[in-house]
């Protein structure tokens, strides 16, 4: 799609805005209809800053960019890897003139939210981008220039959010982004750093559990185990592919600090009675895998238990519970084992797909519904779909690919 055929008075010249402008516009077909709607609300807003990665950094952040920009006619923005805006600070009346485009703590500034702006560019295409004026794709931006870099996690490289400065055309000018990259590394070497203090005083399992030769991981293991039918360990660099049935040794363990039997154990697992040299004989393969992994898991005995292991099903049904719904989902990859036959972990599966939903469609946030509608077990939740198409705007480009959805489920 060429932007100069839907827009040929407004469209942008360079090709990095330009691209942009095409992503905005799958999502808005016309650029009045790019607006902001989703903005968390203050309790989940706090929860999710207090529990984010970036919180460690904004100290460094506080000192190089936001009291400089203090009556300098520049506001300093702070986003997820999402383009969810967490933190703003800076000249106090440039954020109030931009809360008339709603750029807000708490606000979507994603291209399909917003369309072109440079948080939500800067994440779409991995690298720093300067917006100026009408170069944004909604008109209510218009009358600001910014400057944003993505921030990575340097011990994966992956984006974990964005930091942006917003104001007038100074804050696109030649010695924006120069100085917006020095504060953005001075965070990430701040990263670097506390990764390898939690390295020093993470504890080597007894027995040599690191035989890798790179040393121990920063923090808990995690395994993920929803959305797939055989678990993945990971702690740091290091990943470990697990059978179903150590897989579901591991969750089972995780969710019962204290421990269990063997006959505890073996009666979760097997849907027949099977003999103890049938389960003594798995748990010395895990064990061994373990050892071998170095990821700092310890698979202990009398009662069986886990040490130094996270589990993404229980970190999501932990902030269901504490009703931070979009971290929840963000942690969520579908149901947990879907192919395990194992009593405890049918169980616990179905416990936490029939929580997550209630606590979806509940939420009345449209953007979460439509999150959930993304989940393959979603695909046939007529409720769920008929909640998204109430809670979308009359005008949201979204309807349309909900109200045929939904008429194929009725058809």
């Amino acid at each position: 799609m060429d932007v100069r055929t839907q827009d040929p008075v407004d469209a942008p010249e360079r090709p990095v805005v330009a691209d942009s402008w095409r992503r905005s516009l799958a999502a808005h077909p016309r650029r009045e209809d790019a607006v902001v709607t989703d903005v968390l609300d203050d309790d989940e807003l706090a929860s999710y800053r207090e529990s984010h990665a970036l919180a460690r950094v904004m100290p460094v952040i506080e000192e190089l960019l936001v009291q400089p920009a203090r009556d300098s006619g520049i506001l300093v923005a702070v986003g997820d890897a999402d383009s969810r805006l967490l933190w703003l600070g800076g000249d106090a009346s440039v954020r109030r003139r931009a809360e008339g485009m709603a750029f807000l703590e708490g606000a979507d500034w994603s291209e399909s939210s917003i369309g072109t702006s440079a948080p939500g560019t800067a994440l779409a295409t991995g690298g720093a981008v300067q917006i100026r004026g009408a170069e944004h794709f909604s008109p209510l931006a218009e009358a600001f220039s910014c400057t944003a870099v993505p921030i990575r996690d340097p011990r994966t490289g992956d984006p974990i959010g964005v930091v942006d400065i917003t104001g007038g055309e100074q804050a696109a000018a030649g010695h924006a982004l120069p100085w917006l990259r020095a504060a953005v590394a001075a965070a990430e070497e701040r990263l670097r750093g506390l990764a390898k203090a939690a390295q020093r005083t993470t504890p080597v399992p007894p027995g040599g559990g690191n035989r890798t030769g790179a040393g121990p991981s920063a923090g808990p293991a995690v395994l993920s185990v929803t959305g797939r039918d055989q678990g993945i360990l990971r702690a740091g660099a290091r990943e470990l592919s697990l059978s179903v049935r150590h897989s579901e040794i591991l969750v089972l363990l995780a969710g019962n600090p204290r421990g269990l039997t063997a006959e505890e154990l073996a009666e979760r697992l097997y849907t027949q009675a099977v003999p103890p040299v049938t389960l003594r004989a798995e748990l010395v393969r895990l064990r061994k895998a373990l050892d071998a992994s170095g990821t700092g898991v310890r698979l202990l005995s009398r009662p069986y238990r886990v040490e130094g292991l996270e589990v993404d099903s229980m970190h999501a049904l932990a902030l269901l519970e504490r009703g931070s719904h979009r971290q929840a989902l963000g942690s969520y990859g579908g149901q947990l084992l879907p192919r395990s036959e194992a009593p405890a972990i049918t169980e616990l599966r179905e416990e936490l797909s029939a929580t997550l939903r209630e606590a979806v469609v509940g939420s009345a946030a449209v953007d979460v519904v439509l999150h959930y509608l993304r989940l393959p077990e979603a695909a046939d939740d007529l409720e769920a779909w008929r909640t998204a198409l109430r809670l979308l705007p009359p005008r949201s480009p979204k309807r349309a690919a909900v109200v045929a959805h939904l008429e194929r489920l009725v058809g």
